[in-house]
């Protein structure tokens, strides 16, 4: 039976399907996989941009930081310029020649209130200045200089730039101060001539240290003040043993201008960041921890896993549970389902549980015993009222073509036309062994193609105007459809199309296989109908059969409609050589060809 072979053929699909088990499992890790993938390229995203931020960031502060450094040792270079010029210490100069003591007293006055005015112009930054007097061996100063003048002093700091301590053997180790001296000589800057004005300038190393601290106080760094050689100046609350690291890792790497590496230092990232001073020819260095800055994104990327990890065990859980409570049931039923396939109707399905399932159970246990009888008698009696209804419909169309053939026979016989009446015969005879044979319900294409030949070929002797092309794919041909599907219709076209002209007389039968179906197109030149009885027409079509309706159309559309499902139809319109064109469409399928 056709029922028993559509279950059979669909148990092997079944056992092909996946459990619900494990479909569930798919299910929660096809939600989880892509969810952690965002969150991951998000998160990275975010630490990414976080992190050169931070870069950045620190990079301007450093470089703010030292032009700041940059600007007041500018300033006090400018100062010493000026105060060079100044009347009162060019007058210092030549004072124990030209003065008397009253007059050295009062410009000495002059020059050392200049001098501490200047230095206290910024508490965060004290400058301190010298004037030396070469010609009057001697030295003015805005603070407590341990010696007086010193012509060694002078020639071993005329370097022209900022040297750090005063030139002397200081050990390395000691902490000291910046020094720049500046003199007036036409001659090259550091030479001395005997008769020279020279200014210095200097700055403890505590003036960077302040400057460090308030570095410190707004950001979460640890900076210093490196120059490879010289003991590096610390902020006053750094880190020790962290800056003894990072000093030892900067004499090896001896930074740059403007560098800026990630470090790892005492099992810990750090951001290392440095900017060259300008004029001091040190670096100023900054260290970040990385982890305490990032921790909080890493720390919400860590408990963003492990709440897709308790949630991935909460569906595994979950799912386990539907597989005992409902999967189970379900597999006991389809078996029992599948016993019925197989013909085996005694079987019966039991449970302990009190639920919709032992319901179903039950339910099954007591419909069992009447599927063969729905089977049988339903389904059978279905398909042999399909077979009686083509049958039916086969066997109308049969009659109306033999009308007509008749008539053609009996005018030719009484014209004498012997050569038209055997024409006519021969092709007749081979149309009705076609029809005859009802054994098989269905034709080939290429047959159907044939009986149109013969038929075409005997209204082409009836009527000299009839000309016909015939144009199907050979990949048509095997298709199978049902018998005197096309005949009825060439035959409307021939009758009403140019029957009713004395001009026209073509016929074209054209097809093509497109988007899953056939398409025949049968087209003649006559005078067609309008739009709105193209609509009447196409309408009628859906309808059941009336008594002033043809019948052809009609059931051929039906026996169409019943062989290949609803999606298969006629459908009328305008042809594009003027007269009308019915269109044949049916879907393809398996079963067809």
């Amino acid at each position: 039976m056709k029922i028993w072979r559509g279950i059979t053929s669909s148990r092997g699909k079944t056992r092909k399907r996946f459990s619900l088990f494990a479909k569930m499992n798919i299910l929660i890790i096809v939600l989880f996989v892509p969810i952690i993938i965002l969150y991951t390229y998000s998160n990275d995203v975010t630490f990414d941009v976080v992190s050169k931020e931070l870069q950045t960031s620190n990079t301007k502060q450093l470089t703010f930081l030292s032009s700041q450094i940059d600007s007041r040792i500018n300033q006090m270079m400018d100062f010493s310029l000026i105060f060079s010029k100044d009347p009162n210490v060019r007058k210092f100069n030549g004072l124990n020649i030209w003065e008397d003591r009253y007059d050295r007293m009062q410009t000495r006055y002059v020059i050392q209130e200049k001098m501490m005015l200047q230095a206290g112009v910024a508490d965060i930054w004290p400058a301190r200045y010298a004037v030396h007097s070469q010609q009057n061996k001697d030295v003015l100063s805005n603070y407590n200089r341990p010696a007086g003048y010193d012509e060694d002093y002078l020639r071993r700091n005329m370097s022209g730039k900022w040297t750090y301590g005063d030139g002397g053997n200081e050990s390395t180790d000691k902490l000291k101060a910046f020094y720049w001296f500046y003199t007036d000589s036409l001659d090259q800057q550091g030479m001395l001539t005997g008769s020279n004005l020279v200014i210095e300038a200097s700055f403890s190393y505590e003036n960077i240290q302040n400057m460090l601290d308030s570095y410190k106080a707004g950001g979460q760094g640890d900076p210093l003040f490196y120059h490879k050689g010289d003991t590096p100046i610390l902020n006053r609350s750094a880190n020790k043993e962290l800056s003894s690291e990072l000093i030892h890792y900067l004499d090896e790497q001896s930074p740059g201008n403007t560098t800026q590496h990630v470090v790892n230092l005492d099992g810990k990232n750090y951001l290392v960041s440095s900017v060259k001073s300008s004029y001091l020819d040190w670096h100023l260095v900054d260290i970040v921890p990385l982890d305490q800055i990032l921790g909080p994104i890493s720390f919400s990327r860590d408990l963003f896993y492990l709440s897709m990890f308790l949630l991935f065990v909460v569906g595994i859980s979950a799912s386990i549970l539907l597989y005992r409570n409902v999967q189970r049931p379900i597999k006991k039923l389809i078996k029992g389902l599948r016993r019925v396939q197989r013909g085996d109707y005694s079987v019966r399905l039991d449970t302990k549980d009190h639920n919709e399932f032992s319901f179903l159970f039950h339910r099954f246990n007591d419909m069992s015993h009447q599927i063969q009888d729905l089977i049988e008698n339903v389904f059978n009696e279905k398909i042999r009222a399909r077979e009686a209804t083509l049958k039916q419909l086969q066997a109308q169309i049969n009659p109306h073509f033999l009308y007509n053939c008749l008539g053609y026979i009996i005018n030719m016989a009484q014209m004498k036309d012997e050569e038209a009446v055997v024409s006519m015969a021969y092709n007749l005879s081979a149309y009705y062994r076609y029809t005859t044979r009802m054994e098989r319900e269905t034709a080939t294409l290429k047959e159907e193609i044939q009986l149109l030949v013969n038929y075409l070929d005997i209204q082409k002797l009836r009527n000299g105007r009839i000309e016909y092309h015939i144009d199907i794919p050979m990949e048509m041909f095997t298709q199978n459809v049902p018998r005197l599907m096309l005949q009825p219709i060439v035959e409307n076209s021939v009758i009403h199309g140019v029957g009713k002209s004395y001009t026209s007389g073509e016929i074209r039968i054209t097809g093509e296989v497109s988007d899953g179906c056939c398409r025949v197109f049968i087209d003649d030149d006559g005078p067609g109908l309008n739009p709105d009885q193209l609509l009447v027409l196409n309408h009628k079509m859906r309808e059941s059969l009336q008594e002033e309706m043809g019948c052809g159309l009609w059931n051929t559309n039906q026996r169409i409609i019943h062989q290949f499902g609803n999606n298969s139809y006629l459908f009328f319109k305008e042809s594009p050589m003027g007269g009308f064109r019915t269109e044949i469409v049916w879907e393809i399928h398996t079963g067809t060809q």
